[in-house]
């Protein structure tokens, strides 16, 4: 068996065991073994790709330079990992795929400079009909630009989830316009390219697809940042299948399409939970800013203390947890298990309620409380318990702010108007920990905080946790 038949069948093994890592990521209970499957395809994909690059298509010198590359890599990976808090996943995986775009960039540059200006010279060319060399052109074109619009829309995710930049919407003029322009300058510079192949259009779709990213994820409101993280996994994936087309890599363009089809899924199902446009989201244009209700008077707000609270919950029958973006700064998962626990033993049903984007990634919540180990079959989506909510004594909204915002049904005017919510408030009484009043990341502010049966146990969540549990 010859190294690249014996690479080609490695490629094989590793698209299968990215595929049942899928599977085995779609379920609670099997997703350790999910992330070990999409390991091993990995590990099998890197050896065989240096295997076959040692056989027959680099020197030694650039052997020697793709295991530097992938040794590096992996230590980066591994120090990342170790460092990382749950609360800089969405950041972090956004400068992921950044790096995914970048590489899609430099690869349809690559099958430019070695193909397109030297059609003749380069070996890559020989296995090519001429009928074909139309095809190689639009791989080139589109794969740059999908991958350009990936990494500059990525590094604007990772700048506003990191708190960088503002997490408002910029808001150009005609700025729809200015996307559907984009989109048909290259449909015609794609035509172009095409029929005449020159260096002057990829400069020009390059510095396009940059802008176009840059402004599609810059137009989205912070509300709506679950979503795009998301997307851009989907774009990601749809960049590293154009790179496989242009390098004739098999697994490149099986991986790809996996991680392009389920993100744009995921995408779509999470669209659906914010009664929000699929294509709209595609496009870029749902970060509209209305005018809010943020200066509105809404009254006084009245605070609670953590023993007032566990008095409430000693008389209670059933309670619901609603978790927020502020349960994962403040770490508080482990204390909040402890408490459901505590709770369940005194023989009050004690429920979870998760928003499908509540926190900054799709799954954040769900993933914190696994991680402090509470039981999967109390952890409800927003469509299963919605309707409890009024047969409810108490609720605990921790670090949830837009998620739970009656706003979204009540006020037109609101930049998150139409999002389907949590309906915390239908409850008997509900306590709301958060550190201040201020608005949340989306920059509405919540009338929930100034209902009669609402009240505010002010601090970091951690503590007034630690805080209900002694006092219980």
């Amino acid at each position: 068996m010859s190294v690249t038949t014996a690479a080609d069948a490695a490629y094989l093994i590793a698209a299968l065991l990215f595929i049942r890592a899928l599977a085995g990521l779609s379920k609670h209970e099997t997703a350790r073994a999910g992330n070990f499957f999409g390991i091993a395809g990995m590990a099998v994909a890197l050896i065989a790709t240096v295997v076959l690059a040692a056989d027959e298509r680099i020197n030694t010198l650039g052997v020697a330079l793709l295991v530097a590359a992938v040794i590096a890599g992996a230590l980066i990976g591994l120090h990342r990992a170790r460092v990382v808090e749950m609360t800089g996943m969405p950041e972090l995986i956004a400068l992921f795929h950044s790096f995914v775009g970048l590489a899609a960039v430099l690869v349809g540059w690559d099958g430019y400079l070695s193909v397109e200006r030297m059609p003749f010279g380069h070996e890559a060319f020989t296995f090519r009909a001429v009928g074909t060399y139309g095809i190689h052109h639009a791989e080139v074109f589109i794969g740059v630009f999908i991958g350009a619009v990936t990494f500059t829309g990525s590094i604007i995710a990772f700048l506003k989830l990191s708190a960088r930049i503002k997490s408002a919407p910029l808001m150009l003029p005609a700025r729809n316009w200015l996307n559907l322009g984009a989109l048909a300058v290259f449909a015609g510079l794609t035509t172009w390219f095409i029929v005449s192949p020159q260096l002057a259009l990829l400069i020009v779709v390059t510095v396009l697809a940059l802008a176009l990213g840059l402004h599609l994820v810059a137009s989205i409101g912070g509300g709506d940042m679950p979503v795009v993280v998301s997307m851009l996994n989907s774009y990601s994936g749809w960049a590293a299948a154009a790179s496989g087309f242009l390098l004739n890599n098999d697994l490149l363009i099986v991986t790809g399409a996996l991680v392009g089809s389920s993100g744009a899924y995921l995408s779509y199902i999470m669209c659906q939970a914010m009664n929000r446009s699929f294509l709209s989201v595609i496009a870029g244009g749902f970060g509209l800013e209305a005018p809010t209700s943020g200066e509105r008077d809404y009254g006084e707000h009245r605070e609670v203390t953590a023993e007032e609270t566990a008095e409430l919950l000693r008389e209670a029958q059933s309670v619901i947890i609603t978790p927020g973006y502020g349960m994962a700064v403040a770490q508080a998962q482990h204390g909040v298990a402890e408490l459901t626990a505590k709770l369940r033993e005194r023989g009050v049903q004690v429920r979870f309620g998760i928003h499908p984007v509540a926190g900054r990634l799709p799954g954040h919540m769900n993933v914190l409380l696994a991680e402090a180990k509470v039981p999967y079959d109390i952890v409800l989506e927003m469509d299963e318990i919605n309707d409890d909510f009024p047969d409810t004594d108490v609720v605990l909204v921790i670090g949830a702010n837009d998620t739970v915002n009656p706003a979204a049904m009540d006020d037109p005017t609101s930049p998150i108007a139409g999002m389907p919510v949590l309906h915390v408030w239908e409850a008997k009484q509900v306590i709301i920990f958060k550190r201040s009043m201020a608005s949340g990341y989306a920059g509405v502010q919540n009338p929930l905080f100034f209902r009669e049966n609402s009240a505010m146990l002010f601090g970091d969540a951690k503590a007034r946790v630690e805080d209900l549990l002694r006092a219980l």
